[in-house]
């Protein structure tokens, strides 16, 4: 089970202000995991932005952790970029916020964070990473596009048998601001509240 602290955050999530042409670019996502379901075969979703620093961090967070709250089975999540940075502090910050909980695992450019969100189950393992990164999947996953510019840099993914572009405007932009802080909750609830409508549509 989630965490309480974790279940309380998806409480306060609102759909309703998500667009018509939004949902149906959701319901993309919705499809492609329904039809892995239906099939007995394992849900891979690797998130992928430029630098796999920000959103696609939270996006790989938030989606295993609501895999977890519908009951969906056998959903595997994975964050990379085009290139290699480190997990930005904020992201983890804003997570530990919002009911996660992350322990270092290794120090240095680009630490190795473990982020929990439920007592049973395996943590996820946060660091940045290329998309194709021996740690993601090679076949059989759909590359999701969190972010324009990798959407636009990155127009063949090795082995994804779908590719969907959800994309998320950069928390970055509030980087050493007064707004930092809630800008960054704010673009982490967006993303929760998106998937939280994407796996509410898979039927069990």
């Amino acid at each position: 089970m989630l965490f309480e602290s974790i279940q309380n955050t998806i409480k306060t999530l609102d759909t309703s202000k998500i667009d018509k042409e939004r949902k149906a670019l959701l319901e993309t996502l919705s499809f492609y995991i329904q039809k892995k379901v239906e099939q007995g075969l394992p849900v891979n979703l690797n998130f992928i932005c430029t630098h796999n620093s920000r959103r696609s961090h939270l996006s790989q967070v938030w989606a295993q952790a609501l895999a977890l709250y519908f009951k969906v089975p056998n959903v595997f999540c994975y964050s990379g970029g085009t290139e290699a940075t480190a997990m930005f502090h904020m992201a983890a910050k804003t997570l530990v916020k919002q009911g996660f909980e992350i322990k270092a695992i290794s120090e240095g450019n680009n630490p190795i964070q473990a982020i929990k969100y439920a007592e049973n189950a395996h943590p996820i393992i946060g660091f940045s990473k290329t998309f194709d990164d021996t740690f993601n999947p090679a076949t059989n996953f759909a590359a999701i596009m969190t972010c324009s510019s990798a959407d636009e840099g990155c127009p063949f993914v090795s082995g994804c048998d779908q590719r969907i572009a959800l994309t998320f405007d950069d928390p970055k932009a509030f980087d050493n601001t007064p707004q930092q802080a809630s800008k960054y909750e704010e673009r982490s609830l967006q993303i929760a509240s998106e998937l939280f409508y994407a796996f509410s549509k898979v039927k069990q």
